[in-house]
């Protein structure tokens, strides 16, 4: 079986990486990016214990090389701007595993040196044609010119929440939005942090959220409500805008938030910005002769950081379907369900960044037994490949 793999991040390179060793499949990967670069290499992103669990129970080598890379990921917490503890969480109350914080960049690095010897780099997919057998035939331009590798049996769109794979088989994707406005930065040089794991500090409904990466670097997130359809304008993305929604207006802040709205302040031209949304569900086209994976099929908010882990756990996944003889139906079958309820979840989970929403009483809330068992659903239950 030839599988060509449209986009080698993370659910891309670990598909990859799961089939290479079995027996009739020939595997070609290609990356719009060239060899070396790093698609979003200025931020950082934590991995929740779910997706170490994937990897631990079926891909045991890449588990290890992943812990040795990152930090662990213990405890989560929220407060308010001046320091209220409202929510304290050792994740081994609810998972069977810890999480990880790394930089993507070195998530990236991580997933693609095992597959660099089938990955094409400087690939752009520009078009979809067909073969006499009825093969998918994928057309790149490469360095100016227009390539083409031949017919494959299963095209992967692995290439994200904006592939072209998916916009050329099945149209583009129409997003929802959420109405807030997402900004992401890496400090590179943290040594004065006055904290270390993952917390989230909330003004109003204004919220920021940040914790140590390796080599002494802090990321650091703010979300804050901008209204449905709307775009952030220039005069939120200024210093002023930052002290605004962030600080106490009457209060003094805690140590952790005067340090981040001094750092967001100082390094404002580093700040990545996004909308909070997401994409519909879908899992393939072409009759099963494309699969969708990860941001691909199902880019969701990142609230409960599910992104990134769920694309670690598709990959792993997907591949046992494949090796089992299964194609893109039975991956649906296997994916879809949870995928579904996580998308859910990230979404309720973004409550308390609503505009009027009482954010101290729902974060303190979020210690209740309803939110924690779904919580303990999300983080354990992987499902089996049988």
């Amino acid at each position: 079986m030839r599988i060509g793999v449209i986009g080698t991040g993370v659910a891309g390179s670990l598909l990859l990486e799961c089939l290479s060793d079995v027996p009739g499949f020939q595997l070609e990967g290609f990356e719009r990016v060239a060899e070396g670069a790093r698609d979003e290499a200025g931020t950082g992103l934590n991995i929740c214990p779910n997706a170490l669990k994937a990897l631990r129970l079926y891909r045991p080598a890449r588990h290890r090389a992943l812990l040795e890379a990152s930090l662990p990921w213990r405890r989560w917490f929220i407060d308010s701007a001046t320091g209220e503890r409202l929510f304290d969480l050792d994740l081994l109350e609810v998972a069977e595993d810890l999480g990880v914080r790394l930089r993507w960049s070195e998530l990236y690095r991580l997933m693609r040196e095992p597959v660099a010897a089938c990955t094409k780099y400087g690939h752009e997919l520009v078009a979809l044609e067909e073969d006499a057998a009825g093969r998918l035939v994928p057309v790149f331009r490469v360095g100016g010119e227009t390539v083409r590798h031949g017919g494959f049996d299963l095209l992967v769109a692995a290439d994200g929440r904006y592939s072209q794979l998916r916009v050329l088989s099945a149209g583009e994707p129409v997003p929802e939005h959420h109405g807030i406005a997402l900004t992401r930065l890496l400090v590179p040089d943290a040594a004065d942090c006055p904290y270390d794991d993952y917390g989230q500090w909330f003004n109003g409904n204004n919220r920021l959220l940040s914790y140590r990466l390796p080599g002494g670097a802090v990321y650091i997130a703010g979300a804050f409500p901008i209204g449905v359809g709307a775009d952030f304008t220039a005069e939120q993305k200024t210093a002023a805008h930052a002290r605004a929604v962030y600080l106490p207006a009457e209060d003094e802040a805690c140590p952790a938030v005067a340090w981040m709205v001094d750092q967001t302040c100082r390094l404002i031209d580093q700040v990545h910005w996004a909308r909070l949304q997401v994409t519909p569900l879908r899992r393939g086209s072409a009759d099963g002769r494309v699969l969708f994976l990860g941001d691909c099929a199902h880019a969701m908010v990142p609230t409960l950081g599910q992104g990134a882990t769920q694309a670690l756990e598709e990959g792993v996944l997907a591949a046992e379907v494949l090796k089992r003889g299964g194609g893109v139906a039975e991956i649906a079958a296997l994916r879809d369900p949870r995928v579904s309820f996580i998308r859910a979840f990230s979404v309720a989970a973004t409550d308390s960044m609503q505009p009027g929403a009482d954010a101290l009483a729902l974060s303190r809330h979020k210690m209740q037994p309803e939110f924690l068992a779904k919580l303990r659903r999300a983080y354990t239950d992987v499902p089996e490949v049988v």
